[in-house]
This record gives C-alpha cells, sequence and structure tokens, in this order.
C-alpha cells in the first residue's frame, strides 16, 4: 500500500522541470534578416520617397490653392468692373433725363406760357392799373388801423397809387 506523502522527494526534479519549460518558450530556430533580392522586394518603398511624394504632393495643393484664389480675384474683379460700368451707363441716362426735365420745366414754367394759356383757354386778362400798399414802419401802421376801425370810415385810409 501506498500512503501520500510518504515518498522521498527528488532534488533534480525541479531542475529538469525547469530546462523543459525553458526549452519551449525559446524558439526552435533563429531568424536571420537577409539582403537576397527576395528581401529587397518585400521591403516596398523607402522611407525617403514617401517623404519626396509628401512634399510633392504639399506643393501641388499650395499650387492648387493659389490658383483657384486667383481665379477667384479675377472673377469677383470682373463682376466688379461690370456693375461699375452697368452704373456709370445708368448714370448717363440719369444725366441726360435731368437735362430733359430742366429744359421741359423751364418751358413750362416761361410766363408768356402761362399768360398765352390764361387768356386763351380761360379768357383771363390782366389788369392795366396796379395798385401799390405801403405799409411804412410798423407803429404808423397801428395807428392807421387804429384810426380806421374808430372811424368806421374805411375810404379815410387811402392807398397809395402809383
Amino acid at each position: 500500500m501506498r500512503y501520500q506523502g510518504s515518498e522521498a522527494y527528488n532534488m533534480e526534479a525541479t531542475e529538469r522541470r525547469r530546462e523543459r519549460l525553458e526549452r519551449r518558450a525559446a524558439p526552435s530556430f533563429e531568424v536571420v534578416t537577409g539582403g537576397g533580392l527576395d528581401a529587397r522586394a518585400r521591403a516596398g518603398v523607402s522611407a525617403t520617397f514617401v517623404a519626396r511624394v509628401r512634399a510633392v504632393l504639399a506643393v501641388a495643393a499650395v499650387l492648387i490653392v493659389l490658383g483657384m484664389a486667383r481665379v477667384g480675384i479675377a472673377a469677383a474683379t470682373v463682376s466688379l468692373l461690370s456693375s461699375n460700368s452697368a452704373l456709370s451707363s445708368q448714370i448717363e441716362e440719369v444725366s441726360s433725363l435731368n437735362e430733359q426735365l430742366r429744359v421741359q420745366r423751364s418751358v413750362l414754367s416761361s410766363n408768356a406760357r402761362i399768360t398765352r394759356i390764361a387768356t386763351q383757354n380761360y379768357g383771363m386778362v390782366l389788369t392795366g392799373d396796379a395798385v401799390t400798399v405801403d405799409l411804412g414802419s410798423a407803429d404808423e401802421a397801428q395807428a392807421a388801423d387804429g384810426e380806421a376801425a374808430q372811424t368806421g370810415d374805411a375810404a379815410s385810409a387811402q392807398p397809395d397809387m402809383s
């Protein structure tokens, strides 16, 4: 019969177990980087080539942006010049119309035309005698108004006719 814990321990067993674990963890072969044709083909493009391509793309992007800005500025300039030309032509038209309206106002407001229309269309005539009223100073005018109001005679205040 066997009793557990009654046998003697082997001191070398732990060392053998550790060696077996180390052999399992260590790779069975070693990788050596080669310099052959196949290794260069799998390596891809170099970092300097990628950096140069990025620089060329950045320069191309900057040139495209500058070109678009230039085209935008040129388009805005053409639009502004077109609107300025339109405004100049409108100013010329309005100035011409203003001159025509001034001439028409001058013709329509002439005294000879107004007199002719009044006499021919409405039968109006100019009076032959003119009445001139001299008010003098303010004190004399008040005194004359006061005397006329007291006497009640409008004939006493005769206007000066000349």
